[in-house]
């Protein structure tokens, strides 16, 4: 595999550039067939078209995406690549600035925060968050039984792991079934990210519209307003603080990095409560949505995740944070929901130095390039003529040792993965259970499901019905 520096000198017989789409317009690039709404899934399709990796350019900006599960292996090698922070996350740090998700590699605070917050994620401190993981999923089925009727599958979802991670990592109550209206911290959060996901898209003029129609105001607005409201979260809590660290802001303010004796400052710990809470919820919500779809399109599959419930939870009064381990066929049922539809589309890595990607496309240092899930995640070289069928035993343990394990990266890659993947599967198998066990579900939804993009993957416009068993 050449790797080194130096390689992209090979000879021309054996280097090429990626392929292109179609219609490619002088000057203008690979304009034509962008698609601004749901532009991963458009570049998910022309992977299917052109092959395992293909480059669009847009006015001397070049995108190269991945979708090969071979060339993402290389991608995914520390000694040639590192985390890059493409336009996507750039237009986010206004929001997160050096937060866990988007500080660039040299940014002093992602190692401190890292350092300094990994403890909060080891199974001793997953056993502290269980119970009032527990007390919010009860509080959604409360409001499941006093409200019955159809119900919007992604924002029950959002609710749930919203105020999940507002309780576990910061102590703050959003309220989200205490009203059917969302918390005004809801509301400028989703309307941020909406415009982010626009900004991110290197459509020309999008800047200017954005200034001439009053919408970047309105984005500034939304943010400070964020601000102000976990300021005030970490001002109340500086002011009462606990005796024990108990939760992810307690660490943040009162733990030193273990290797520089550092403490985190005050505007980072804003950014990492909003990197937590942006992040943290959305992917875990749009994971939930996606697999009661999926689970309410294949019963058979949903009867065998319920069966594994309810023998294992029989005539127990209180879900015990063991009891959540032992429910392998509903991680199984997870774990294949974010291979179909990884909530984060891909992630973005840098070159170190002149490489060659697959011995044949030269990538400059400092060059991007997009590792799409959705190809690497049903790349038939790996998962089969089946790839694209919804298949929970793909992840049986005698399968998961068979296949390698650069095929799937959910979480993303290196050092810089989600630090939040245990938190996060917790908190939905516990949640997925928890609704098989006390309900039927029945999803009404088009023939085509309809996802929407806003950093991640969500579906939209999924009702359904729930009933108590």
């Amino acid at each position: 595999m050449p790797s080194v520096s130096g390689a992209a000198t090979a000879s021309a017989s054996r280097t090429s550039y990626p392929p292109h789409p179609p219609k490619r317009v002088p000057l203008l690039g690979d304009v034509l067939g962008l698609d601004p709404v749901k532009p991963m899934q458009k570049t998910a399709r022309m992977l299917a078209q052109l092959g395992p990796i293909y480059q669009r350019r847009i006015l001397g900006l070049r995108l190269t995406f991945v979708g090969g599960a071979a060339l993402a292996a290389e991608v995914n090698d520390d000694a040639v690549w590192r985390k890059a922070v493409a336009r996507p996350l750039q237009k986010l740090r206004p929001i997160v600035a050096d937060g866990l998700f988007t500080a660039y590699d040299d940014e002093p605070n992602w190692a401190k925060a890292h350092a300094i917050l990994a403890p909060a994620f080891t199974q001793a401190s997953m056993r502290s968050y269980h119970d009032t993981m527990l007390g919010v999923v009860d509080e959604m089925c409360t409001a499941w039984d006093d409200t019955p009727g159809e119900l919007d599958v992604a924002a029950e979802m959002t609710k749930l792991t919203l105020e999940t991670i507002g309780r576990c990592g910061f102590g703050y109550r959003f309220g989200s079934f205490d009203s059917g209206e969302l918390d005004p911290f809801v509301q400028a959060m989703s309307s941020a990210l909406g415009y982010v996901q626009k900004q991110g898209i290197p459509v020309p003029g999008r800047t200017l519209y954005d200034r001439v129609t009053g919408r970047a105001r309105e984005h500034r607005r939304d943010i400070d307003h964020m601000f102000t409201v976990v300021d005030d979260v970490i001002a109340d809590r500086r002011s009462a603080p606990h005796q024990d660290p108990r939760d992810l802001l307690d660490l943040m303010l009162a733990t030193a990095d273990p290797d520089t004796g550092e403490r985190l400052d005050p505007v980072n710990v804003r950014n990492q409560i909003l990197t937590f809470l942006v992040a943290g919820h959305e992917t875990s919500s749009s994971a939930l949505a996606f697999a009661l779809y999926l689970l309410s399109s294949h019963p058979g599959e949903e009867e065998k995740a319920r069966g594994e419930v309810d023998a294992l939870w029989a005539g127990v009064p209180t879900v015990g944070f063991e009891q959540v381990a032992k429910l392998r066929t509903v991680r199984r049922v997870l774990d294949e929901t974010l291979r179909l539809w990884p909530t984060a589309p891909g992630y973005f890595r840098e070159a170190k130095h002149d490489t060659v990607l697959g011995g044949r496309y030269p990538i400059r240092a400092g060059q991007m390039v997009m590792v799409v899930l959705q190809g690497v995640h049903t790349d038939p070289a790996v998962w089969g003529e089946d790839a694209d069928e919804f298949r929970p035993d793909r992840f049986l343990p005698e399968e998961v040792r068979a296949r390698p394990g650069h095929a799937y990266k959910p979480f993303g890659t290196g050092i810089r993965a989600c630090i939040g993947r245990q938190f996060a599967y917790h908190e939905m198998i516990l949640a997925l259970a928890t609704i098989l066990h006390r309900y039927r579900i029945t999803i009404d939804s088009a023939p085509t499901l309809d996802v929407r993009e806003q950093l991640t993957f969500k579906p939209t416009g999924l009702r359904m019905t729930v009933t108590r068993r």
